[in-house]
C-alpha cells in the first residue's frame, strides 16, 4: 500500500539519517493517516509506526542521538544519499545559585521582604526620645504607609521605581532627624532644630575629641557617617523593593491597602489603644515632619521678634557716669562654674558632698572677713550649650537657641562687661580656658583683652574637656591681671570649666607653690578615670559630677580668700544643669547664683532681693529667669534706666 512504502521509507531515512528534520516523516504518513482507521487494521500500525519515528527522529537532535547511529556503521562505509549531520546545538546558559539553590533563595526572598517592611516600619514609628523607646510604639498601623502603598499601587513602573526611592530616602533621613532628636533631648533638654542646630554637630566632634582622644573620635565620626548611609541606602532600597512586590501582586495589594485603610479609620474613630497605651491608628511620622516644619516656622517668626527685643534697651541711653555708680572702685568679677545646677544641693546622691563643700566655704568666707548671699536663676539652656547661658545672664535676653545668640552677637545690645567699659573707670577683661580658637564676640560682649587657653601659659595636661584645671585658671588670673598694678578697677569674666562632662578624670587641689605651668598635673591625670567608666553609668556620672563641683567652689573660695580684697565683689553662678543621666528627667533649669563681698554695703544694696545668707540657697529662695539678673544688678548698683 502507498501508506505503507511511505513509512517504510521513512523508516530507512530516519535509519540513514537521523538528523533529518521530523517533517518528512509525518508528511510521508499523512496521505493515509487520514483515513478512516476502521477500513484497515494495517493503516492503523502504519500510523502508529508513523508517530514512533516520528518520536525518533525527535530525540535524534540531541548530540547523544545524532551519535548513536554512526556507531553502527560499518567502518569506511559512507551512503552518498544520507543527508548531512545537523550543528550541535549552542552551550545553554548555566544556572544560576538560584536554580541550584531554589529552597535558599526562597526562603532569603522572604528574609529580605520582612527586613524590608520591618526597616520602613521603625523609621516611620520611631519616638523621638528615648523615653519613648518600646515595643507598643512600634505596634501599631502606620497611615502614611497605607497612603504610600495606594500612590504606588497606581503608577507605572519607572515613576513607582523613582518615588519609591524618594520615599525611602526621606524615611531615612527622617530617621536621622529622630536620633538627632533623642541625643538633644537627652543631653541638652530640647529638640533638634534643622534650621539652625546642624553647627552644633561640630561642637560635638570636638567634645568627643577632649572625652576619648582623637582616634577614639575619628572612629565614632567615621560610624556614624556609615551609619547614615546605611540608613539612607537602606530605607530606599527596603521602599523599592516592597514597591516591587505590590506591583507583582497589584490586586491583592490593592484589596489589602482598602481593608487597611478601612482598619485604621476605624481604629481611630473608636480610639482604640495597643497593649501599651498607644493609639492603633497611627501618624507618627506625619506629626514628627509637621513638629519639625513647626520648629522653623516658629524660629523665623521669633527671629524677627527677636530682633526687636535686642533694640529694645532700657539701658541703651544711659550716660557713662549713671552706670553702675554705686561699684566705682570696686574689682567687679563674674564667674561661671561649668554645670553647677540646683541638681548639685538637692539631689540625695550628689548634695551630702557639696553642701558639706558650700558649708565649709562660707566658714572660710567668714574667717576671711567675707560674707554671701546666695539665690536661683532659671537658665535659657540645660546640659551643654553653655555659651547660651552666659549671653542670656549677661545681656539680660533670653538667649535659648542658637539663631537668638547669632542675632545676638550682631547687634549692639548692652551687656555686662560693656556697661564697664562704657564707664571709662574699669578695665575690662575675659579669663576664658575654654576657649580654643579665634572668637570674635569678644568684641561684642566688651572686653578690651581675653585670655584663652593659649595664653594662659598652661604646660600640663587636659582633664577630659576641660583645657586646664580651675585651680590653675585661676592662678593665672592672678599672675597675669589681678596681682598686677592697675591703674583702673578690674571688671573680669571668669569661666571654671573643670566640672564640665564627662567629668572624668578630675583634678585634685594641689599646694599653690607648686602649680608651676601647671606640669604637676600630669600624675594627677594619669591616675585619674576613664571617661567612658563614668558617662555611661548614672550613678558613677552623678558622684563625680558632685566632686567636680566641690573641685570648681573650692578652688574660687581658695582663691578669694587668699588674694580678695575689702574692694571684691564676686558674682558666681552655674551656667546650666548637668545633663539629664545627671541631674535626672524631671530636674528644673534653675542654677545657684551668689554675691560674695567685704564691704557690707555691697550685700546691703541687694537685701531687698530676699536671698539666703551664705553660699548655698535655700530650697524656696526667690527664682528668676537669668534674663532678669542684668537690669536688676545695674537697678541695685544705681544704673539709671534711659531707653
Amino acid at each position: 500500500m502507498a501508506g505503507a512504502d511511505g513509512t517504510a521509507d521513512a523508516a530507512d531515512t530516519s535509519a540513514e539519517a537521523p538528523s533529518r528534520d521530523t517533517a518528512d516523516a509525518a508528511d510521508a504518513a499523512e496521505p493515509d493517516s487520514t483515513a478512516d482507521a476502521a477500513d484497515s487494521a494495517t493503516e492503523t500500525q502504519v500510523v502508529t509506526e508513523a508517530t514512533e519515528t516520528a518520536e525518533a527522529t525527535d530525540t535524534a537532535d540531541t548530540p547523544e542521538a545524532t551519535e548513536a547511529p554512526a556507531a553502527t556503521d560499518t567502518p569506511g562505509a559512507t551512503d552518498p544519499t544520507a543527508a548531512p549531520h545537523a550543528p550541535a546545538a549552542e552551550n545553554p546558559p548555566k544556572p544560576d545559585w538560584r536554580t541550584r539553590r531554589p529552597t535558599a533563595a526562597r526562603n532569603l526572598s522572604w528574609a529580605a521582604t520582612a527586613l524590608s517592611v520591618l526597616v520602613v516600619l521603625v523609621a516611620l514609628q520611631l519616638p523621638a526620645t528615648v523615653d519613648q523607646l518600646r515595643l507598643s510604639a512600634f505596634l501599631r498601623l502606620p497611615a502614611e504607609a497605607i497612603v504610600a502603598a495606594v500612590v504606588l499601587l497606581a503608577m507605572p513602573r519607572r515613576p513607582r521605581v523613582i518615588t519609591a526611592a524618594g520615599m525611602g530616602v526621606f524615611l531615612g533621613a527622617l530617621t536621622v532627624v529622630n536620633l538627632l532628636d533623642m541625643g538633644y533631648v537627652e543631653f541638652l533638654g530640647r529638640h533638634f532644630n534643622v534650621m539652625v542646630d546642624w553647627v552644633l554637630l561640630s561642637d560635638a566632634q570636638s567634645y568627643l575629641t577632649d572625652s576619648i582622644g582623637t582616634l577614639g573620635s575619628l572612629a565614632t565620626t567615621l560610624g556614624v557617617i556609615v551609619l547614615v548611609l546605611l540608613l539612607l541606602v537602606g530605607t530606599g532600597l527596603a521602599t523599592v523593593r516592597l514597591s516591587n512586590l505590590l506591583a507583582r501582586h497589584n490586586a491583592s495589594a490593592t484589596k489589602a491597602s482598602l481593608i487597611a485603610g478601612t482598619v485604621w479609620i476605624t481604629c481611630m474613630s473608636l480610639g482604640l489603644t495597643n497593649f501599651g497605651g498607644a493609639p492603633l491608628a497611627s501618624n507618627h511620622a506625619t506629626a514628627i515632619v509637621e513638629a519639625h516644619v513647626q520648629r522653623v516656622g516658629d524660629t523665623i517668626r521669633d527671629e524677627a521678634v527677636f530682633r526687636k527685643l535686642a533694640k529694645n534697651d532700657v539701658f541703651a541711653k544711659t550716660p557713662p557716669g549713671q552706670l553702675v555708680p554705686d561699684l566705682r572702685g570696686k574689682d567687679v568679677i563674674f564667674t561661671f562654674i561649668e554645670s553647677y545646677g540646683r541638681s548639685a544641693i538637692e539631689d540625695p546622691i550628689m548634695s551630702p558632698g557639696v553642701d558639706r563643700t558650700l558649708a565649709d566655704q562660707t566658714q572660710a568666707l567668714t574667717a576671711a572677713g567675707f560674707a554671701a548671699k546666695s539665690g536661683w536663676l532659671t537658665s535659657a539652656t540645660y546640659g551643654g550649650s553653655s555659651w547660651l547661658g552666659h549671653s542670656t545672664f549677661l545681656s539680660g535676653l533670653w538667649i535659648s537657641t542658637q539663631q537668638r545668640y547669632r542675632t545676638l552677637v550682631d547687634s549692639n545690645r548692652l551687656t555686662l562687661p560693656e556697661v564697664f567699659r562704657r564707664t571709662g573707670d574699669y578695665r575690662v577683661i575675659g579669663v576664658m580656658p575654654g576657649v580654643q580658637k579665634s572668637w570674635p564676640e569678644a568684641k561684642f560682649y566688651g572686653l578690651e583683652k581675653n585670655y584663652a587657653a593659649k595664653d594662659l601659659g598652661y604646660k600640663g595636661p587636659k582633664f577630659s574637656w576641660s583645657t586646664m584645671p580651675d585651680q590653675y585658671t585661676l592662678d593665672a588670673y592672678q599672675r597675669l591681671e589681678h596681682g598686677k598694678k592697675q591703674a583702673k578697677p578690674l571688671m573680669s569674666e571668669i569661666i571654671l570649666t573643670s566640672s564640665h562632662q564627662p567629668w572624668a578624670p578630675l583634678p585634685k587641689t594641689v599646694p599653690q607653690d607648686q602649680l608651676g605651668d601647671g606640669s604637676v598635673f600630669n600624675a594627677i591625670q594619669k591616675a585619674g578615670k576613664d571617661p567612658k567608666d563614668v558617662l555611661y553609668d548614672a550613678t558613677k556620672a552623678k558622684e563625680e559630677y558632685g566632686k567636680s563641683i566641690q573641685y570648681s567652689v573650692t578652688s574660687l573660695i581658695n582663691w578669694l580668700t587668699k588674694y580678695g580684697t575689702d574692694n571684691t565683689v564676686l558674682v558666681f553662678l552655674g551656667d546650666h544643669q548637668p545633663m539629664a543621666r545627671v541631674s535626672g528627667s524631671e530636674a528644673s533649669r534653675d542654677v545657684p547664683v551668689s554675691i560674695v563681698a567685704k564691704d557690707p554695703k555691697m550685700l546691703a544694696k541687694v537685701s531687698d532681693w530676699n536671698w539666703t545668707d551664705g553660699l548655698r540657697p535655700a530650697h524656696d529662695a526667690p527664682v528668676w529667669k537669668m534674663s532678669a539678673f542684668r537690669d536688676k544688678f545695674l537697678t541695685a548698683y544705681g544704673s539709671t534706666p534711659h531707653p
